[in-house]
């Protein structure tokens, strides 16, 4: 396809993504009659791709992805980005600018302590494993870019869940690599079978993972929770509905 004429069906809508929501609102989208470009950054083996046409890879920086955007006649701009993806949305938000698109952030609601819940919040991975007694044995459910501080803190025993598993973890980790949603049962089970005293996790929010902190709570285990960085303004919205009808009013009044 020239990505450089633009489709005189409808409008043409960058979605920078990769989460569930961002597939939810492509489909929603296409089936609009806009023409749709998911950009996926690349970063798992086994993606899951969305309708409408996908591009992998970075685009070279907040410069990049605006001459991007002013280079393929994009109307629109969607970050849908994972919470913690805070230097790619900062990119979003000045490249919007720089090619005077509009952005809209769609943005899950992140998770609330829940009743009854042991709630520890931190601001970084370091924290929360500082965060850890020694001899615990904890469920980590941060992501392999989150790992580091994990692994120079050799005094707990670690069950590690992921959908992709870097190379080189130690010997002594019990590694899962599966990718959510799970439900209460199954989390209720592996906390259960491997023993877990404390749970770690980033507040990526949503539903999908809900069950491990439900679940935590059940058990009375511990909830140490990384708070999500801060990210620059935009027009943000919480759910895919609000996206799709906010993309709608954006062009009839555009």
């Amino acid at each position: 396809m020239d990505m450089g004429n633009r489709d005189t069906i409808g409008r043409r809508i960058l979605i920078v993504g990769g989460t569930t929501e961002a597939r939810e609102l492509a489909g929603l989208l296409v089936d609009a009659g806009y023409e749709v470009i998911t950009s996926l950054a690349g970063r798992t083996d086994t993606p899951r791709f969305p309708a409408g046409i996908v591009r992998i890879g970075g685009f070279g920086g907040k410069e990049g992805l605006a001459r991007y955007i002013r280079e393929n006649c994009i109307d629109l701009l969607v970050d849908a980005t994972h919470p913690f993806a805070a230097q790619i949305s900062a990119n979003c938000v000045a490249a919007a600018a720089d090619a005077d698109v509009p952005l809209i952030r769609l943005e899950r609601p992140a998770w609330k302590k829940p009743e009854g819940a042991t709630w520890i919040e931190v601001g970084t991975a370091q924290d929360a494993a500082d965060a850890l007694p020694r001899g615990a044995r904890v469920l980590l459910t941060v992501g392999r870019q989150e790992l580091g501080p994990f692994l120079a803190y050799t005094g707990c025993h670690y069950t590690a869940r992921m959908i992709e598993v870097p190379a080189g973890l130690p010997d002594d980790w019990r590694v899962i690599a599966a990718r959510g949603p799970f439900t209460l049962e199954d989390e209720l089970h592996l906390m259960q079978e491997r023993g877990i005293t404390h749970l770690v996790t980033k507040n990526s929010g949503g539903t999908q993972v809900a069950g491990k902190l439900e679940a935590a709570v059940q058990l009375s285990i511990p909830i140490i929770v990384i708070k999500r960085p801060r990210l620059p303004k935009a027009n943000a919205v919480d759910s895919v509905v609000w996206a799709h009808q906010s993309v709608t009013r954006i062009f009839r009044t555009g």
